[in-house]
């Protein structure tokens, strides 16, 4: 048996309802899911009650009624399920033999049947994105039959349902009744060319309608009509991009850009990534920011940069796409892309808008990878979705604002949310426990034990939101946005090179004596630098007192004076030179707290241990050279090395003495120790640092100070020894000069190493002046 297809764009037809006649031919439609059906709001159907139902508002189907034409009779239907409260679909259909025109249908409720499982599950066996169950055998059904007159009759009618039915203020969100009407889609047009974006034409026609049930659609639709409105308008515009890309890539290889699907399909999701943005990557792609919130053009074609911060906490491009449909496959599209541009290496850690579909794509394609919801993006909607709070209480925004960013831990925040929400008695609201249900995605507190590159928890960062700022707006054609996206490009880089320039030319001024600061005035960029000797000094503010010592590590309490209620509670382990502290302002930011630096302060550490220096905040991150290899810091990695000596021997001895101390029989034991220890150092001083190593049956000393015969404590004096011995003392001599010799080889090549590096920046820095004084 042969089915013809239909083009009945959202009609389902599954089952049989009726015995079959000899000239017709039943047609099945394959089955889709409430969510897949075929929305309407795409092709602007309108539905339409017939003139002999418009009487009777309360009228219900039965059998023997007459319409004048199948769309009348689906219309009253729809009409009748949108006040009962259910959605409807086509189910099954027939079709004549003798000219193939329909001669049955059957109209259901969209929980009729059961679903086909027909998901295939990926790789590891998982079904790749499980949908809702919608289907429940509901029995609900009107059937109709042609008459030779043309007209249709009902058949059949069930009007029972074994399901609850839809309250009549949600009905708007079942699938057959979300329409856009004329009037809805010229607003939305209107108001899309102004540059607002979905939610908040929502709101504008919410408030026009009076009510969301009265505006008959919902966000999703809206979102669905734009795109296709766009796509129509945008007509062939974005050819001018992809040859822009396509040249850029000729002149370079190294420009890498991207189509979905085919290149010559004009309506595809693009991306591309020049030389200088896949090469910022490698030197700060720690942290990444992805922005959708920019609608650049006049057909609000979303614009999405990805962006990071370089060394002087400036914003720094990794690639941009265009996207013309905002889907999670588009989305997993784009990050795998832009995942490949940047040579298969992801982030630490990535910033996005708050939404359900990007939130998604981020878990399949970067799973290890740090999702925040960008906190000022959900402080923006909230003045949305709480307008009517904040107008009833002044005082709610900034106590909301207060518990989000001013608590410092877990506990805090949760305290301080439950006594916010129950003050005003928000407990209900929708929105406030949806975000926290997802508070761990967007709450600093929960947040601090990650890098994101940015100087304070509470303040927004330069960096979000802020690239292309004053270049691109909703009326920037696609025509405009190449040369914009150029001029905003070189901006980006003069600022950079100016920032370079004044790092390297001028000399901050210190305001303590601590070497500590000379050295970090040396290795920071003047913007990072500021920002640690604020740290630095604040630390004279602060004191720390010692609570506990398990021999390893020390704990401190850190306060500042005369404020005892916000305590700081730092780690410090003395022998590895590694601290940590409660407000985790390192783990966020990668920059020292005033908490641990109060403990370096009051135990002696005079520089920072390399560990807390991070490449990425220094004048040389941009430098192939390793930080802990450049010439500068030759001295900064003595001190530092001469420091964590300190400090051993210092905890070390302190301990022998506490113990040594305690009696008078210990103390002999203690001074008998310390006096042999004395002269075995001694030894080792006139020797070069080397304790002298004797073989055969004499004694054998080592720097452990570990004796393999006689003297209990390995402290007697070395015996002669032979020619051999005195040879190999000859070549270790020998040897020990080759490697100072090394040493200052290899600091000679570095300087020159460093030279290059500076006389690259000032050629940069002159380039850069001269082009701006020809443009003047």
């Amino acid at each position: 048996m042969e089915f013809e297809p239909l083009n009945m764009e959202n009609e389902v037809i599954e089952f049989d309802m009726g015995g079959l006649e000899d000239d017709a031919v039943d047609i099945e439609h394959h089955e889709l899911d409430e969510d897949d059906m075929f929305d309407t709001t795409s092709h602007g159907r309108e539905f339409y009650i017939p003139q002999q139902a418009q009487g009777d508002t309360n009228l219900e189907p039965y059998v023997g009624m007459e319409f004048e034409s199948e769309e009348a009779a689906k219309a009253f239907y729809n009409s009748y399920a949108r006040r009962v409260g259910f959605s409807t679909r086509v189910s099954m259909s027939r079709r004549s033999r003798r000219d193939g025109a329909i001669i049955q249908r059957s109209f259901v409720c969209a929980k009729e049947g059961f679903r086909v499982e027909k998901d295939k599950p990926c790789g590891d066996g998982k079904v790749k994105r499980p949908r809702a169950v919608t289907r429940v055998g509901c029995k609900a059904i009107m059937a109709l039959k042609i008459q030779d007159s043309g007209k249709w009759v009902v058949t059949a009618f069930d009007k029972d349902h074994n399901h609850e039915l839809v309250p009549l203020d949600k009905v708007h969100c079942l699938r057959s009744h979300r329409h856009v009407s004329g009037s809805a889609k010229a607003l939305i047009d209107t108001l899309q060319a102004a540059g607002m974006g979905p939610s908040g034409i929502m709101s504008v026609l919410v408030k026009e309608y009076g009510g969301i049930t009265n505006v008959g659609f919902t966000e999703r639709d809206c979102r669905n009509y734009m795109r296709s409105s766009r796509q129509k308008t945008l007509g062939g515009d974005t050819q001018l991009l992809l040859d822009y890309l396509r040249h850029s890539h000729a002149e370079n290889p190294a420009f890498f850009y991207a189509v979905q699907g085919d290149e010559d399909q004009c309506m595809s999701n693009i991306f591309w990534a020049d030389q200088k943005a896949r090469m910022n990557y490698t030197y700060f792609g720690d942290t990444l920011t992805f922005d959708t919130t920019y609608r650049s053009n006049r057909y609000r074609l979303p614009f999405a940069p990805f962006t990071g911060v370089n060394h002087h906490g400036q914003p720094v491009l990794f690639g941009c796409a265009f996207l013309v449909n905002e889907s999670e496959s588009s989305f997993i599209w784009l990050f795998n892309t832009w995942l490949t541009a940047m040579s298969g290496r992801p982030p630490v850690s990535i910033t996005t808008d708050h939404d359900r579909v990007i939130r998604a794509a981020i878990t399949q394609v970067f799973p290890d990878t740090r999702h925040r919801f960008c906190k000022w993006h959900i402080f923006k909607e909230g003045q949305e979705k709480l307008a009517h709070v904040f107008l009833e209480h002044p005082n709610f925004e900034a106590e909301f604002h207060k518990c989000v960013n001013l608590t410092e831990s877990t506990e805090e925040f949760e305290s301080c949310w439950l006594s916010l929400i129950d003050a005003y008695h928000l407990r209900d609201n929708e929105w406030l426990l949806t975000i926290y249900n997802a508070r761990n995605q967007w709450v600093p507190a929960y947040l601090r034990s990650t890098f994101f590159a940015e100087m304070s928890i509470t303040q927004r960062s330069d960096s979000m939101n802020s690239y292309f700022d004053g270049y691109i707006n909703a009326s920037t054609t696609l025509q405009l946005f190449v040369k914009q996206y150029e001029k905003a490009l070189e901006s980006r880089h003069e600022k950079e090179v100016k920032a370079d320039y004044e790092t390297m030319n001028t000399t901050p001024v210190l305001k303590t004596p601590s070497p500590m600061e000379k050295q970090a005035a040396d290795l920071y960029t003047r913007k990072l630098f500021m920002k640690f000797q604020e740290e630095l000094v604040e630390t004279l503010t602060f004191m720390a007192t010692k609570m506990e010592d398990d021999g390893s590590v020390t704990k401190y309490r850190v306060a500042k004076f005369g404020d005892d209620h916000r305590v700081y509670i730092v780690k410090f382990n003395v022998i590895e030179m590694k601290a940590t502290c409660s407000c985790q302002t390192f783990e966020f930011s990668g920059l020292l707290c005033r908490h641990i630096l109060t403990v370096f302060r009051v135990t002696n550490v005079l520089t920072l241990p390399s560990l807390y220096i991070l490449k990425r905040w220094t004048r040389n991150a941009k430098s192939g050279v390793v930080l802990e290899e450049r010439p500068g810091d030759l001295l900064n990695s003595y001190r530092e090395s001469h420091t964590v000596r300190y400090n051993s021997l210092r905890h070390e001895a302190l301990k022998y003495v506490d113990e040594g101390a305690k009696n008078i029989e210990l103390y002999n034991v203690a001074m008998d120790a310390l006096q042999n220890a004395s002269k075995k150092v001694s030894i080792a001083k006139r020797n070069g640092g080397k304790l002298p190593i004797t073989n055969g049956s004499s004694r054998e000393y080592s720097v452990g100070g570990i004796y393999n015969g006689g003297d209990q404590w390995g402290l007697g004096q070395p015996q002669t020894s032979d020619d051999k011995d005195k040879k190999l003392e000859g070549l270790s001599r020998e040897l020990d000069r080759a490697n100072r010799k090394c040493e200052v080889y290899r600091a000679n090549l570095l300087a020159v190493l460093k030279d290059i590096e500076e006389q690259k920046l000032q050629l940069s820095v002159k380039v850069q002046n001269i082009k701006l004084g020809m443009k003047n």
